[in-house]
């Protein structure tokens, strides 16, 4: 890699033109590796997240951000109701579940 950024380096004599045409390619190279190195990712999961947390259903297996096991016993637009124990509920944003387990 540093051997392909000394190939872009202006030589003596050179045009002052060229070495800004180079610069400017180096700089492209590095945000298109960004991009896909990185922000592409991130893209990614953030969909798969959004499409986890608008499939969820009542009877859904659960684990929360907190690592707190249970099922879903309600659903809301913003909230769960998550059963961990017999008579025990808890309340979270729909944010706080982590993962959908499979059974």
């Amino acid at each position: 890699m540093i051997n392909s950024i000394l190939l872009f380096a202006p030589q003596p004599g050179q045009d002052p033109g060229a070495s800004m045409i180079s610069t400017l390619i180096m700089f492209a190279a590095i945000f298109l590796i960004m991009y896909f190195l990185m922000i592409r990712p991130q893209q990614k999961r953030m969909k798969e997240r959004e499409k986890m947390l608008s499939e969820l259903k009542k009877g859904d297996k659960v684990v929360m951000s907190s690592g707190i096991y249970g099922v879903i016993t309600s659903i809301d637009d913003r909230t769960v109701v998550v059963q961990v124990a017999d008579n025990v509920k808890l309340k979270f944003e729909k944010s706080a579940v982590a993962t959908v387990l499979k059974d």
